[in-house]
């Protein structure tokens, strides 16, 4: 490989590292809302498991959503989707969703309240 940038730099190869060559999750269901939480009686992970991994679980003793956890571990959101992918599938975490699309406020609706209560002034 020449030095035009066509080959990987170790920004770009060690993502690929951690997810095991992977770039999508296993499982479509986790967003970056979505809550995670370590199983409970705590499972032991593979001697294979990464550091990432490692502290995904450990910081996930508490209630954590996705978007937080790759805030902590200072990763892309989507490494870290892939990475909590694998250890819901594994039974080392537990996944939650957020609030059901169907149970959120309807915007229109707040947006007449916001308006009343403008008025009430």
């Amino acid at each position: 490989m020449s030095g035009s940038g066509a080959g990987f730099t170790n920004g770009a190869l060690r993502p690929y590292v951690i997810t095991k060559g992977r770039s999508r999750p296993s499982r479509n269901t986790i967003g970056v809302e979505t809550l995670l939480v370590a199983a409970d009686p705590p499972r032991a992970l593979p001697l294979s498991a990464t550091r990432e991994e490692i502290a995904l679980v450990r910081m996930c003793s508490q209630l954590l959503s996705l978007v937080e956890a790759a805030a902590h571990l200072q990763l892309p959101v989507s490494l870290v989707k892939v990475l909590a992918s694998d250890l819901v599938d594994s039974g080392h975490l537990s996944a939650r969703s957020g609030v059901p699309r169907a149970a959120q406020p309807d915007k229109q609706l707040l947006q007449e309240v916001l308006d009343g209560l403008r008025r009430l002034r």
